[in-house]
């Protein structure tokens, strides 16, 4: 889907023409920037490079349950499960800032995306998007004695979403990832972990798609104890509301959890089904 300038009646776009014709270097060709790469502003971990538009508000909804190998009687892990709860709100089209809490440690989130560049064609043509995104993640969890200082308890994480739109069902994204950890158990833990994330999505309906993502720990102590995280799922429009259904090695859902924590095999049947479920909200009307 693309936006670009609307088009005028017949008569007038042959005007256009002509003037373009007589007074090229007044007239400037349209550039039509590239929309909806993702659907929503998260993919299945990872964040994307969407945010709400500006004055729009969403509310979104992250659920994962226990591993499908925990057997039946933990109901192949629908007895246990973590939750998200975040507000997302447009600053401007270009700008966001969101505030999470998971159950997951009892952490609080927060978070700044700027869209610094938007893929486009036409006149000064982008073949890529790029938004930046910092974030922010707090522990309120009580810890055994001594007591943590609130200092320790912060973990900070800077990224930039490369993503680009190869057609109208077909999109990638690129995630350099870097993570800050004020606090490690122990002294040969990493306070900095480097990562590399991709994911794809891949439309095959109107309203389904499959996606994917999936991160690269670079090597280093966190690499060698833990493992990259890697999730499938499906994104299903219903009207105002993006409902995602995914399966993934890791449980946690901001980037503290998820890039340098992860535990599961994938393949070893360690495997969390969860959901994401947004809806937004127009809170200022666009002029």
């Amino acid at each position: 889907m693309v936006l670009g300038l609307s088009s005028p009646a017949h008569a007038q776009d042959d005007l256009l023409k002509e003037l373009e014709t007589q007074r090229p270097d007044s007239v400037r060709p349209a550039r039509d920037i590239t929309l909806a790469t993702f659907k929503g502003t998260h993919i299945i971990n990872s964040q994307s490079v969407e945010t709400p538009g500006g004055g729009t508000l969403l509310f979104l909804i992250q659920h994962r349950f226990g591993t499908l190998n925990s057997g039946a009687y933990n109901f192949f892990g629908l007895d246990r499960a973590v939750l998200r709860l975040s507000f997302e709100y447009g600053l401007t089209d270009r700008l966001a800032v969101g505030l999470g809490r998971s159950s997951e440690e009892k952490t609080f989130d927060g978070f700044v995306k700027y869209r610094a560049l938007r893929q486009s064609e036409g006149a000064r043509a982008m073949p890529v998007s790029v938004t930046l995104l910092a974030s922010s993640a707090l522990t309120t969890l009580k810890f055994p004695a001594p007591e943590r200082s609130m200092a320790s308890r912060f973990t900070y994480t800077y990224q930039a979403l490369i993503a680009r739109k190869f057609s109208s069902s077909l999109s990638a994204q690129l995630m350099p990832t870097v993570i800050h950890r004020n606090f490690v158990d122990r002294r040969r833990d990493q306070n900095d972990v480097y990562a590399i994330g991709g994911a794809v999505r891949q439309k095959i309906s109107k309203r389904l798609a499959l996606t994917g993502d999936y991160y690269y720990l670079l090597p280093g102590a966190t690499a060698d104890t833990f493992r990259n995280a890697i999730g499938v799922g499906v994104d299903i429009e219903t009207g105002g509301h993006v409902f995602q259904l995914h399966f993934t090695n890791a449980q946690g859902m901001i980037e503290k959890f998820f890039v340098p924590q992860t535990l599961g095999n994938f393949f070893d049947g360690d495997i969390y089904f969860g959901f994401n479920v947004s809806r937004a909200f127009t809170v200022k009307d666009r002029r």
